[in-house]
């Protein structure tokens, strides 16, 4: 397998996904993906079959929620198209107010018990213009911190929420049953690879509050790191082209979706998600109760 590093955490990696992998080419992505979080895999043109079986080179593949429009599938849909007629939603649909959330800074399942490793997205249907997907390290920006910040990052523990971050959106995206799917779930705010032991931020839009903290004050501090890690000199900006695919690690990159003609233009992307190990080297996580989400969350 050829890799070329395109950026600081991002490599394009030169092989055809059509074809399952050699156990010295999954060696090889593996190490790429620990190195560089972002591997960008050109003019695939890859069917959903062929994606869940690339995917699975990285682990098992989650299931969406049923909160999501396409809830209990391999597949996190990203599109304006209706499954059924092929035509656009309207923008008042409760699909499409739905994928608003992918406009803020998240990592993909960080509201869920053992969060992600890592999220794969295949460009199927693009618009003319727009769509792109930004992508902020959050390894990069932790090693920016000054020594006396990440000293007093260590130990926080955060509270994830995915009925915080949708209610940014909408209070009533989301149903009693769909927020009772996913009740808020608490992680370490800094994480390391288990690989190579770099530190990362463990944040984004889902990241509700820090445990133990004043409501206010643990917001201002994720607020503060939020802003600070999505500098444009930790971000990587995908210009998407037919038949992409890339594959990014959602335990130190931040991820956002851009904005396209939804009314004028289609739009298809299909997203599969690898599930995180419980019990990963580099992550301590402190067993705690269940937290209970306050009212003004």
């Amino acid at each position: 397998m050829k890799i070329d590093a395109l950026h600081p955490f991002g490599a394009v990696c030169d092989i055809d996904l059509r074809t399952p992998l050699s156990d010295a080419q999954r060696h090889e992505m593996l190490e790429a993906f620990d190195e560089y979080s972002i591997l960008v895999f050109k003019g695939q043109s890859i069917d959903d079959a062929q994606q869940i079986r690339f995917s699975e080179n990285f682990g098992v593949l989650e299931r969406t929620i049923a909160a999501n429009p396409a809830g209990g599938s391999a597949f996190a849909r990203q599109s304006n198209l209706d499954i059924e007629t092929g035509q656009a939603m309207p923008p008042e649909d409760v699909r499409m107010r739905y994928q608003l959330g992918n406009h803020m800074w998240h990592s993909d399942s960080s509201f869920k018990a053992t969060p992600s490793l890592c999220s794969i997205l295949s460009a199927r249907i693009l618009p003319p213009t727009g769509g792109e997907t930004e992508f902020a390290n959050t390894r990069l920006a932790y090693a920016a911190l000054a020594a006396g910040e990440t000293a007093r990052l260590e130990g926080l523990q955060c509270e994830h929420s995915l009925s915080y971050s949708r209610a940014i959106v909408a209070p009533d995206l989301l149903t009693r049953t769909q927020r009772e799917e996913v009740p808020p779930v608490t992680h370490p705010l800094v994480r390391s690879n288990p690989r190579h032991g770099r530190r990362a931020l463990f944040i984004g839009a889902h990241a509700s509050r820090i445990v133990d903290w004043p409501l206010a004050q643990g917001r201002a501090l994720l607020g503060e790191l939020l802003s600070f890690a999505t500098q444009r000199q930790f971000q990587y900006v995908h210009h998407w082209e037919p038949g992409d695919v890339v594959v990014w690690d959602n335990r130190c990159c931040l991820h956002r979706a851009t904005p396209y003609d939804a009314i004028r233009y289609k739009r298809l992307m299909q997203r599969t998600t690898v599930a995180g190990r419980a019990n990963e080297p580099g992550y301590e996580q402190i067993e705690r109760e269940p937290t209970r989400q306050a009212d003004n969350a």
